[in-house]
């Protein structure tokens, strides 16, 4: 059995380049691999199958989420530290 980190067949390494380059300088390559791997295997274990289109939208929005999560972060960082916090 395929564990999370395995890799995957080259249908899914095609959607960590193309995402990996969609979110070039936000995200590493591996969290972006990391995201396809989750999307593969969490797609398998909820409907029994993993198709590319839905493992693709699955990790776009895993890592679309990321980005906002650190965005958000950053932001309140940049108020805290001009004492500006609510």
């Amino acid at each position: 059995m395929a564990h999370p980190g395995d890799g995957g067949p080259p249908r899914y390494t095609a959607i960590g380049e193309r995402l990996a380059e969609e979110f070039e300088g936000v995200h590493p390559a591996d969290t972006v691999d990391r995201c396809v791997s989750a999307a593969w295997h969490g797609a398998e274990e909820v409907t029994g199958a993993a198709p590319p289109d839905l493992v693709e939208r699955i990790a776009r929005r895993h890592l679309e989420v990321l980005a906002t999560v650190a965005a958000e972060k950053r932001r309140k960082a940049r108020r805290s530290s001009l004492d500006n916090a609510p």
